[in-house]
């Protein structure tokens, strides 16, 4: 016979596990941290020039001079 959702199994946080994921989540942060720099330069461009470039209206995906293709 299978347990209910609502029954408790007894299971507790695991404190070795959560350790482990904080150090694994540190060192990813600690890897990309030399990309911050960029990622803000790219931000501030975005920000600053995003505007001039943008579209008014979406892109009509599969059509050419407004006339539909026949499939």
């Amino acid at each position: 016979m299978t347990t209910p959702v609502s029954q408790s199994t007894g299971y507790g946080p695991n404190r070795e596990m959560s350790i482990l994921g904080y150090i694994v989540g540190i060192g990813i942060g600690l890897l990309l941290l030399p990309l911050l720099p960029v990622a803000i330069v790219g931000w501030l461009l975005w920000r600053l020039l995003g505007g001039r470039f943008g579209r008014s209206e979406p892109v009509a995906w599969g059509r050419r001079d407004g006339a539909e293709q026949a499939v």
